[in-house]
């Protein structure tokens, strides 16, 4: 949908690499589809326009913003809480969209590599821009309360087909997951500007769902 305010973004980024407006729709729309699903409470279009919004912010983070943008629109476009290979799943829609445009393949790959980093957010390459790209999408849990408890809550409706017996030993040991790491953040200034607040989102969470 032309109209949508997202359009413009993917539009000019897509189009850099590709004369075919009809493609260039057809990968808009499908995103447009997959991001509204009716079961996506958090992982949705205001995810990625979040997103998007802080590699504006944070341009001078980066070296490469159409890698981190074109991310940012595929990381979730398969999301389905039943299965473990979303992130697989998404680089692959990613790499067979941008393989149709002229974007470079070893810039390819770093979109699809980028993506399945998002499981289990570890960067062993240090490379600054998945640095960059792994903090902006866990922002959220140094929100302020009532945004974060906003995100726990849609976390929880996107996981809704399970009990509380089975979704909260799952939320809770992935979050005491991001607890027992040296750093939520990778850089220095989310570091040291967000990662206590994080961790102690967090461990209000952990002590409601121990309740």
């Amino acid at each position: 949908m032309k109209s949508h305010p997202l359009f413009y973004v993917w539009e000019s980024l897509v189009s850099n690499y590709t004369n075919d407006s009809l493609l260039v729709q057809e990968g808009f729309n499908s995103i447009l589809t997959h991001y509204s699903e009716s079961h996506r409470y958090y992982h949705n279009l205001d995810h990625i326009q979040t997103l998007l919004v802080f590699i504006e912010e944070y341009n001078h983070l980066v070296q490469d913003l159409e890698t981190l943008q074109l991310s940012v629109f595929f990381h979730d476009i398969i999301y389905d809480v039943q299965r473990a290979d979303n992130e697989e799943r998404s680089a692959l829609v990613a790499t067979q969209f941008l393989e149709q445009t002229s974007y470079p393949a070893e810039k390819i790959a770093l979109v699809s590599e980028y993506i399945r980093a998002t499981k289990s957010h570890q960067n062993p390459h240090k490379d600054s821009d998945l640095d960059c790209f792994l903090d902006f999408d866990l922002f959220i849990l140094s929100g302020p309360e009532r945004m974060y408890q906003a995100y726990a809550k849609n976390i929880r409706k996107e996981y809704g087909i399970y009990p509380d017996a089975v979704y909260i030993p799952g939320r809770k040991k992935i979050l005491q997951h991001f607890l027992d790491q040296p750093s939520i953040y990778k850089t220095e200034g989310f570091r040291e500007r967000f990662d206590a607040v994080a961790k102690e989102n967090i461990k209000k969470e952990l002590e409601k769902l121990s309740l």
